[in-house]
């Protein structure tokens, strides 16, 4: 068993696109119609190219209500791996992202906390070396 997609919920498919695409540097793998809305995918430039993230909307009204919940609470709805986390965080603040939490050290990782611009807040964290 593998993970093949996994997602993240979006107020807005396209400027999530803009978002994902333009300034944190995923590409485009899918974008198919599914009635109002699109089954919007992305995958990171590294790495291997079979994990998706899935840009899916928030249409079901109580996930709207937990999601605003976690972004009001300073909390993350997911985590990308980075190999030198200062320079991640230097490149995407050159890119306009916006970050509540700066780099970071928490135990055996360095983390820090952006916006995505589409309801969400994202942390990026880079592991020590052993």
């Amino acid at each position: 068993m593998k993970i093949v997609v996994t997602s993240i919920p979006v107020d807005d498919q396209e400027k999530a696109l803009q978002f994902y695409t333009q300034q944190l540097g995923f590409i485009k793998k899918e974008d198919v119609p599914v009635g109002p809305y699109r089954w919007l995918t992305v995958v990171a430039p590294e790495g291997t190219q079979e994990v998706e993230l899935l840009l899916e909307p928030k249409a079901f009204p109580p996930s709207q209500v937990y999601y605003k919940a976690l972004f009001e609470a300073n909390i993350p709805v997911t985590s990308f791996g980075v190999t030198d986390i200062q320079q991640e965080y230097e490149r995407l603040e050159k890119q306009g992202v916006v970050f509540r939490k700066t780099p970071t050290r928490m135990g055996p990782v360095t983390i820090a906390v952006f916006e995505d611009t589409v309801g969400n807040l994202v942390q990026i964290a880079q592991r020590d070396k052993a």
